[in-house]
């Protein structure tokens, strides 16, 4: 996505160095059993969806079952959400780039676990933290420090 396009989604985005994805299809009666791609690069994350890296290209409104893992974490967690879109992948080792937008949270049959919003939320601010710490600080902010 171009980086100057207007951000038109509620939730903020968040980098984690790192993580990756495995992702298949929602299981049908005939759908193959097990993760059509593994160890997928994630671009970015939010409450709301992830974008990620692949060598396959998946149909837009595709019901996919996301396996998320995260460095540092000792057990990856499950998400489940639609394909929104696919793009050519920018980089040469990838592809295809992929957004997934998670399905909403709750205990229902076809939402996601509530804890599993705790879970994006920790490490939201976790990752934002530390992408705060590393920026330099802004001509304005610069100012209120001078003497």
């Amino acid at each position: 996505m171009d980086e100057n396009q207007i951000e038109r989604r509620a939730c903020v985005r968040f980098k984690i160095p790192g993580a990756t994805v495995s992702c298949k299809k929602k299981a049908l009666f005939f759908a193959k059993p097990g993760y059509i791609e593994e160890f997928c690069p994630i671009l970015d994350i939010s409450r709301g969806g992830v974008r990620f890296l692949t060598q396959n290209p998946l149909k837009e409104n595709t019901e996919v079952v996301l396996k998320i893992s995260v460095p540092g974490e000792r057990i990856p967690f499950t998400m489940k959400g639609t394909v929104k879109w696919t793009s050519p992948g920018e980089g040469k080792s990838y592809r295809y780039q992929v957004g997934v937008q998670f399905y909403p949270y709750g205990e229902k049959k076809d939402q996601n676990l509530p804890g599993n919003l705790v879970k994006i939320i920790a490490l939201e601010q976790k990752f934002m933290e530390k992408a705060d710490e590393g920026k330099e600080p802004s001509a304005s902010d610069k100012d209120e420090f001078q003497i």
